[in-house]
């Protein structure tokens, strides 16, 4: 008789869990902090926007520009007020999450489970350091271009013209020779379709006088970095003041201040250091220590230098405040938390623009100025972090 063999009791190993990309908690606190997060960062930029288009709008009503080319202004501005919408949009979404996790006790709970507070703040610490990163790279990359666009776009405004404008009655200094450039107008050459450049002067202080040497021309062009004179006159004067030598050349080659191009050049914003990237603008500093053209706006320049790394490092800073002070105020409610996120940002922005004010009429470095702000707020935080760890 035909058996059937026993079945044997198989073990199978169990299914591993998937593995998830980030602890429960963190991804716990961060679903709580990112919609406050987002949100504020939308309505700093929106009321941002809504501001500047009540200003722009007297442009539509009464000097008829032209509505999108208003809009297209605003819009390439909005992006110049992203260091100041990381760091609002931190300290709101942290006062609010937390807020709510110590008005629901589950700090509390988190706590007497044995888990620690530095613990607990790391994510969102980690989360400022992210919107640190992200702000920084907008400012270095996005800012300086759309700020530029913004500014000529202004100019068409005003000027009323269908492109974006070409600045009239040019008047440029190049801080590495001393030079200064003038331009009278502007036109296109019907013939190479090229931007051509009338009434051009361009002044040199002399090397054996205190007087300049001129270079006037009536036509001029760009080719790359370099500025063709057609029939220059070069004018040169002796100690005493008097005519030393007036010559007559052909065809002469100026190079641009700093190496720039046409686009550069004629940009009316193109000195503007808030259009420059740190790396273009910490050239243009140096260049003008050196030769000591710098005159009153040296001090300006090195304070904004400054502020393109300490502005989008204040978004870190408010974490590191608005943790301690949601973990000890959330009980009172939401309201309370945007009531501290609003009084923060005006402390921080008071400071920021009293150390702004000592730094530009030269009583205090203007590195030293520009974060004085973040050591004060960091030195705040980091005490009350201590004690609520303690």
């Amino acid at each position: 008789m035909a058996t059937i063999p026993a079945r044997r009791n198989l073990t199978f190993a169990p299914i591993a869990p998937p593995t998830r990309w980030l602890p429960i908690l963190d991804q716990y606190i961060l679903r709580e902090m990112w919609p406050p997060l987002a949100g504020a960062f939308g309505a700093f930029l929106l009321f941002w926007f809504i501001n500047m288009f009540v200003i722009a709008a007297d442009y539509i009503v009464n000097k008829g520009a032209p509505f999108f080319l208003v809009m297209r202004f605003l819009l390439f501005r909005v992006p110049q007020a992203t260091p100041l919408a990381f760091p609002f949009a931190c300290l709101f979404g942290t006062l609010l999450a937390f807020g709510r996790l110590v008005a629901d006790n589950e700090i509390t709970a988190l706590r007497t489970s044995g888990v620690p507070f530095l613990r607990i703040i790391r994510t969102p610490l980690i989360v400022g350091i992210a919107v640190f990163s992200l702000s920084y790279v907008i400012d270095e990359k996005l800012v300086p271009q759309a700020t530029d666009l913004s500014t000529r776009s202004l100019y068409q405004i005003i000027y009323k013209t269908a492109t974006l404008p070409i600045d009239p009655q040019i008047f440029r200094q190049d801080p590495m020779t001393g030079r200064t450039f003038y331009v009278g107008s502007v036109g296109i050459d019907p013939l190479t379709g090229k931007k051509t450049m009338n009434d051009i002067m361009i002044f040199e202080r002399g090397r054996n006088s205190n007087f300049v040497s001129t270079m006037t021309a009536k036509k001029a062009s760009i080719e790359g970095t370099i500025l063709r004179l057609d029939e220059a006159i070069s004018t040169k004067y002796k100690e005493s003041g008097v005519v030393d030598v007036i010559q007559v050349v052909r065809d002469i080659t100026v190079g641009l201040p700093l190496g720039e191009g046409e686009n550069q050049f004629f940009s009316a914003a193109a000195q503007d250091p808030y259009t420059m990237d740190s790396k273009t603008l910490k050239k243009d500093i140096t260049v003008r220590e050196h030769t000591g053209f710098g005159g009153s706006d040296l001090a300006n320049r090195k304070f904004t230098l400054a502020q393109k790394l300490a502005n989008p490092f204040a978004a870190m800073i408010s974490v590191l405040i608005a943790l301690p002070l949601a973990v000890r105020f959330g009980k009172k409610g939401r309201a309370l938390g945007m009531a501290m996120s609003v009084l923060m940002l005006f402390v921080y922005y008071a400071i920021s623009a009293i150390t702004a004010a000592i730094a530009r009429n030269g009583s205090l470095d203007p590195y030293v100025a520009a974060w004085i702000p973040n050591v004060i707020i960091a030195l705040a935080g980091g005490i009350l972090i201590f004690q609520e760890d303690r």
